[in-house]
């Protein structure tokens, strides 16, 4: 006999409790804890059925296959956009599921209603293809106008404003499905069957079930959209990730033009890939040559360059990216200086100083430091190190690091300046921007093969005192 009974889910973490708590005891979160309805009963015994299968259980017997073998590589589905192409690794596969969220705001809807009409209309050499765009946030006219906007609306989307799962499978789940249908977003659709209201855990994940199984039914290409909470990650429960193929987040700044689309999870490329935008009157723009737009106008004064400025040559996924890292270190008037760092690892930057206070003699004791990327990229990768303790060496001996240079190298507690992977990405990309020279760690002796000519005049530094030499500065007391 099937009995109802009652449990408290986490609308922060999807952990499930027995009894209601102000405080979940998994995130910490409070009053998020929400009473659902389950049904629960004796399930049936695995015995045999009859007209079934052979084996013991009564389920069909598995495919055993070997696993070495010969396997197509799976069918693309270009959108149009070279970035977003780019991020998931060729183009979207049929049947695939893609989750990408960001800040109210960011540009995720732009991006898709861009992205729909590209593939709607085709390219050159290629057919166009049935598409359906439904919005459970925006109605039909407010789709519309953002469409006249961007100048998409002569583009052969189907076009649709509903919230409830039901609905959507009644009309796509045929012959007539879509090759890529958008679902914006999956916080807002809903499943009748579900007492829960619309955007809680058991919701957002019985809706997402739903729809990734319409997906692999027909060969549909479906993309949801996902709110994100204050800390920055996706909403609702985590297995949500799991289900998809992908998860892509559109990061950005308000106060900057550009945003970057970046790959977190990808089962059909690679993860931890970036797209570039910028963004404009008439919607998003993909960015060809990243590093111009985040140098700025660096290159175009002719001017001795500031103290405190030092350009990175970084890498985002497998695309070789310079970006300027700014520093400014002025005395403090407060008894506990001020650390203020944008776009880079607080305690990363901690540790830095410390070796330079170590290792150079320079004190930051009494200093204010403040640190920026410019342009508002996030950066992650160690190899920023050397660059940032140029900028820092640079600001507070009020020596300009030389404008044609570029840094990168790992540093290590001990002052050394440990090799980094994909150095010749990284001094082809600086070549090809008029850099003339670069300061790295010595390449790694295990390497056998030796590396091509990059055309710049390479320092290479095994400590941290060789990069205060460099820049002319002189170990202090």
């Amino acid at each position: 006999m099937v009995r109802a009974r009652s449990q408290y889910v986490c609308q922060e973490c999807g952990a499930v409790s027995s009894r209601w708590a102000g405080k979940c005891e998994q995130c910490d979160a409070w009053n998020s804890l929400v009473e659902e309805t389950v049904a629960t009963g004796t399930p049936g015994g695995l015995g045999k059925k009859s007209g079934r299968a052979t084996g013991v259980g009564g389920g069909s017997t598995l495919n055993l296959v070997e696993l070495t073998g010969a396997a197509d590589p799976p069918p693309r589905l270009r959108t149009g956009d070279a970035e977003l192409d780019r991020v998931t690794g060729g183009g979207l596969v049929p049947g695939s599921a893609l989750l990408i969220g960001g800040d109210p705001g960011i540009g995720k809807s732009t991006l898709l209603l861009q992205t729909a009409a590209k593939v709607a209309r085709g390219e050159p050499g290629r057919q166009p293809v049935s598409v359906a765009y439904v919005s459970g946030e925006e109605s039909v006219d407010q789709v519309r106008l953002r469409a006249e906007r961007l100048e998409a609306a002569d583009a052969p989307v189907q076009l649709a404003s509903g919230t409830a799962v039901r609905d959507i499978l009644t009309t796509f789940d045929g012959p007539a499905a879509p090759d890529l249908l958008i679902i914006d977003s999956i916080q807002t659709m809903y499943l009748d069957t579900l007492e829960s209201a619309p955007g809680t855990v058991a919701q957002v994940r019985g809706s997402a079930q739903e729809l990734i199984g319409l997906a692999k039914r027909r060969g549909t290409a479906l993309i949801l959209v996902g709110h994100v909470t204050k800390e920055g990650s996706i909403a609702g429960p985590k297995v949500v990730e799991h289900m998809v193929d992908a998860v892509l987040h559109f990061e950005g700044e308000r106060g900057h033009p550009f945003r970057i689309l970046r790959a977190i999870k990808n089962r059909f490329g690679p993860a931890d890939e970036i797209g570039v935008y910028e963004m404009a009157g008439d919607g998003l723009a993909a960015v060809v040559n990243p590093s111009s737009l985040f140098l700025g106008q660096r290159g175009e004064d002719s001017g001795p360059p500031p103290s405190g400025t030092a350009v990175f040559a970084g890498i985002e996924g497998s695309r070789p990216v310079l970006v300027e890292i700014q520093a400014l270190v002025n005395p403090s008037p407060l008894g506990t200086p001020r650390r203020t760092v944008v776009g880079w690892d607080t305690g990363r930057l901690a540790m830095v100083m410390a070796v330079l206070e170590s290792r150079c003699g320079i004190n930051f004791a009494s200093q204010d430091v403040f640190l920026n990327v410019a342009g508002g990229l996030r950066l992650s990768e160690p190899a920023a190190d050397l660059a940032v303790a140029a900028a820092l060496v640079s600001s507070i001996a009020k020596q300009p690091v030389p404008r044609d240079t570029v840094l990168f190298g790992e540093i290590g507690l001990t002052g050394e300046v440990r090799p980094v992977p994909l150095t010749p990405q990284r001094l082809k990309e600086a070549a090809k921007l008029g850099f003339e020279s670069v300061v790295a760690p010595f390449p790694p002796a295990r390497g056998k093969t030796k590396r091509a000519p990059s055309g710049l005049n390479e320092h290479h530094t095994a400590h941290v005192t060789a990069l205060t030499t460099f820049l002319g500065v002189s170990r202090r007391k």
